[in-house]
């Protein structure tokens, strides 16, 4: 028999959920920017003192669906990992590659939340970093285990950078080189680029077989952080 704590809990989670997901329509059909707390509780029946003992403020209900966003995005690219676990790590990055690219299409909406335009007023607290990293561990994992096995090749510096590559490896992975590092920013900030291309419209009339360009830009990119083989 539940106990009065625990449903009270459920309802909490239920409700909740239903917040969320009014916002989310909100997003889809008004912007992040344009979000509001009123609105979703007008949406649900209910007042805003009441939505305001969920989500104190817009702010506090961003972060939530941008917490909300980067794990379902990090979820799908460690279940491609994991589907692909016994591939070699180049095929390992193109599933991985594969999984953002499908999942920001099914979720245009969440994507441009994360990685759009930024929300006028707001400002992401710590609380999303762990979430927002899941995507980057993920790759960062491909190329640890590329430097363990074959190696990595076709890696290199200049002079001017070192220093730089060597802070960010240390502050991203410590195990890797620092060329790796900073091939692994690099492609992953080409990643969400082309991604967010083919989200916004960019590649209307430029790309037409956006599948097969993209797995072979995703192929590019795993040579470009130094992964070999097939």
């Amino acid at each position: 028999m539940s106990t009065p704590q625990g449903a009270r809990a459920r309802a909490r989670q239920e409700i909740t959920a239903a917040i969320k997901e009014a916002a989310r329509r909100q997003l889809a059909e008004e912007g992040a920017a344009k979000l509001s707390l009123r609105a979703v509780a007008r949406e649900l029946g209910m007042v805003s003192s009441a939505l305001y003992r969920y989500f104190p403020s817009r702010d506090d209900l961003l972060t939530a669906l941008i917490i909300d966003a980067y794990d379902s995005l990090g979820e799908a690219s460690e279940r491609a990992r994991d589907a692909a676990s016994t591939a070699p790590p180049p095929a390992r990055w193109i599933a991985v590659c594969e999984a953002v690219r499908g999942w920001a299409l099914a979720h245009p909406h969440e994507y441009a939340l994360i990685y759009g335009s930024p929300v006028p007023g707001y400002s992401a607290p710590e609380t999303t970093v762990r979430a927002a990293a899941r995507v980057g561990l993920v790759l960062i994992g491909i190329v640890r285990d590329g430097h363990r096995g074959p190696g990595l090749a076709g890696l290199s510096l200049s002079a001017g950078l070192r220093p730089e590559a060597e802070r960010m490896a240390a502050d991203l992975a410590p195990d890797l080189p620092p060329e790796a590092a900073v091939a692994l920013v690099a492609a992953w900030a080409q990643l969400f680029g082309l991604v967010g291309f083919e989200v916004f419209g960019q590649f209307h009339r430029v790309v037409e077989d956006r599948e097969a360009f993209f797995r072979h830009a995703a192929a590019r990119l795993a040579e470009g952080v130094g992964l070999n083989g097939s």
